[in-house]
C-alpha cells in the first residue's frame, strides 16, 4: 500500500469537527488591502490622464462607511448579547446570514480602506487647489473603511458559540 502525503492539520480538524468555519484570516484582509491602497495610489495618475481631473472625495463616502460600521457595530453587540448573555441559539440562516455579512464587509472594507488610504498617499506633495482637501478627506474615509473591518470582524467573533470541547 502506498501512502499518500502526511495530512495537513486543516483537513485533520475538518475531519474532526465537519461544517466549522474559521475567521477571517489577517492575511486576506491585508491581502484585500494591499489591491485596495495600489488601486488608490494608481487611480489619481490614470484619471488624470484620461480625464484631466482627479476624482474629488465628497462627504458622502466617509458618512456612507460610517454608516454601514454603525449597522454592523450594533448587530454585533445585538448578536453578541442574544448568543453570550442570554444564551439563546440562534436560528441557523439567520447565523449564517451574519457570518457572510460579517466576512463579506470585512474584505470590502480592506479593500476600501486600502484604496482610501492609497488614493490619499496619491496627494502627498501635491501643491494644487484641491489637493490638501482630496488628502483629508481620503484620509476620513480611510479610516471609516477600517472602522468597517474592526465591527465586520466584532460580529464574526459575536456569531462564535462555544463547542462542548472549548475549555472556559
Amino acid at each position: 500500500m502506498i501512502d499518500g502525503p502526511p495530512e495537513r492539520e486543516d483537513e485533520e480538524q475538518e475531519r474532526v469537527h465537519p461544517g466549522r468555519l474559521r475567521p477571517t484570516s489577517g492575511a486576506a484582509l491585508a491581502g484585500w488591502a494591499l489591491v485596495g491602497l495600489v488601486g488608490g495610489w494608481l487611480l489619481h495618475p490614470l484619471a488624470e490622464r484620461v480625464r484631466d481631473t482627479a476624482p474629488i472625495v465628497t462627504w458622502a463616502q466617509p458618512l456612507a462607511l460610517l454608516l454601514v460600521a454603525a449597522i454592523l457595530g450594533a448587530t454585533a453587540y445585538l448578536t453578541w448579547r442574544e448568543v453570550h448573555v442570554h444564551q439563546q441559539r440562534l436560528d441557523p440562516r439567520r447565523a449564517v446570514n451574519r457570518l457572510v455579512l460579517a466576512r463579506a464587509c470585512a474584505l470590502v472594507g480592506a479593500l476600501m480602506a486600502g484604496g482610501y488610504f492609497g488614493y490619499a498617499l496619491s496627494w502627498t506633495g501635491v501643491d494644487t487647489e484641491l489637493a490638501d482637501q482630496r488628502l483629508s478627506r481620503s484620509l476620513i474615509a480611510g479610516l471609516a473603511g477600517s472602522a468597517v473591518v474592526i465591527t465586520a470582524l466584532l460580529l464574526e467573533r459575536a456569531c462564535r458559540v462555544r463547542s462542548d470541547g472549548d475549555a472556559v
